[in-house]
C-alpha cells in the first residue's frame, strides 16, 4: 500500500505567523518522506523548543519533544534503541547552535545515522526576536540596541572542519530544491545535516523572501561535493551570495553499525511486548 500525504496529516492547528518560512520546510518535509514511501509509524521526528521545532505536531508521525537544544542526544538515543526507524530532528538556529552546540558537534564525531534539519532565521521567532548564533554581527534588536557584538556563527564551516558525513544547504522558498536534499539526507548513511533559510516575516525585515532570490544560487552538477578543502573555501568566502545544495559529503562507518554488533540486543529482531515495555519505563524511571 503507498504512503500519501494524507497519512501525514495531522489535526493539530497550526500557530505559525502568516507567511512563515516555516510552512515552505514542513510541506518540503512531508514531500520527501512521501516520496520516499516511509510510512509515518517508521518515521520518528525529535525535536525542542521553538517556532521551527513545532513542526513534528503539524505531522501525523512518531513525536519526541525534548528540552531545547537537547533534541539532537535525544535523537541519538532513539535510533540506539530501534535502528530500523528513520530518525529526523527538527530544531532552531538556537536550539542547534547555542543550547544544542555542544550536542551538534559530538553528533559530527559519532556520526549516528540520522537528518538534523536546522531552520536558520538569525533570531529566535519564539520569544519575540532575540540574536541567535548565526545573526550577524552588528544587528539592531531590542535586547542589543548598539547591534550584537560577538562574532555569528558559520554553522556549514564548523561542520566540514570536523568532517560532518552529509552537509547541505536549502532555502524554505525552494520547495522542490528543498525535497530533492531533504531525501537525500534521509538516504544517507550516517549523520546528516541540512541548514535551512526560513524568512521570519514578523522580527527580521533583512532576510525576507526577495533578499533570499537575490542572494541564493544552486550548485551545479560541476560541483565535487567530495572535495572537503573546496567545500570549506566555498562557505568561506566573503560573497554575499549564499550556496544552496549538497555542500559536503563522505563516507565514513555509523555509529551504531560499530557499537550495536557488539552489544546484546534481544529486542530488535521481535516485537516488544507492551507489558515488558511497561515494566522496563517503571524500572528505570
Amino acid at each position: 500500500m503507498s504512503v500519501t500525504e494524507k497519512d501525514y496529516e495531522s489535526l493539530v492547528e497550526n500557530q505559525w505567523c502568516p507567511g512563515c518560512g516555516n510552512f515552505g520546510i514542513l510541506t518540503a518535509v512531508k514531500r520527501a518522506l512521501v516520496e520516499l514511501q516511509l510510512s509515518p509509524d517508521r518515521v520518528v521526528i525529535a525535536s525542542g523548543i521553538g517556532q521551527g521545532p513545532k513542526l513534528p505536531h503539524y505531522l501525523h508521525v512518531n513525536t519526541f519533544n525534548g528540552l531545547h537544544g537537547r533534541e539532537v542526544p535525544s535523537a541519538e538515543a532513539i535510533k540506539l534503541a530501534a535502528d530500523d526507524m528513520t530518525v529526523i530532528v527538527d530544531a532552531g538556529d538556537g536550539g542547534a547552535y547555542a543550547e544544542g552546540g555542544n550536542h551538534f558537534t559530538h553528533a559530527i564525531r559519532r556520526n549516528i545515522d540520522m537528518t538534523l534539519l536546522v531552520h536558520d532565521n538569525f533570531c529566535y521567532g519564539l520569544t519575540k526576536g532575540q540574536p541567535s548564533p548565526t545573526t550577524e554581527h552588528g544587528t539592531v534588536t531590542k535586547i542589543t540596541p548598539d547591534g550584537v557584538a560577538a562574532q555569528s556563527l558559520n554553522p556549514l564551516a564548523l561542520a566540514i572542519s570536523q568532517g560532518c558525513s552529509f552537509i547541505a544547504q536549502a532555502m524554505s522558498a525552494r520547495t522542490d530544491h528543498l525535497v530533492d536534499v531533504l531525501k537525500k539526507a534521509v538516504l544517507h548513511k550516517g549523520f546528516s545535516f541540512v541548514n535551512i533559510y526560513q524568512p521570519c516575516v514578523t522580527w527580521d525585515r533583512v532576510h525576507t523572501y526577495q533578499y533570499y532570490k537575490e542572494h541564493c544560487y544552486e550548485l551545479g552538477p560541476e560541483y565535487d561535493a567530495k572535495n572537503q578543502m573546496k567545500a570549506l573555501e566555498l562557505v568561506l568566502s566573503p560573497s554575499d551570495k549564499h550556496p544552496l545544495g549538497v555542500i559536503y559529503e563522505n563516507d565514513r562507518p555509523t555509529y551504531e553499525s560499530q557499537v550495536l554488533a557488539h552489544v546484546p540486543h534481544p529486542l530488535r529482531d521481535q516485537p516488544l511486548d507492551p507489558k515488558l515495555a511497561v515494566s522496563l519505563f517503571e524500572e528505570f524511571v
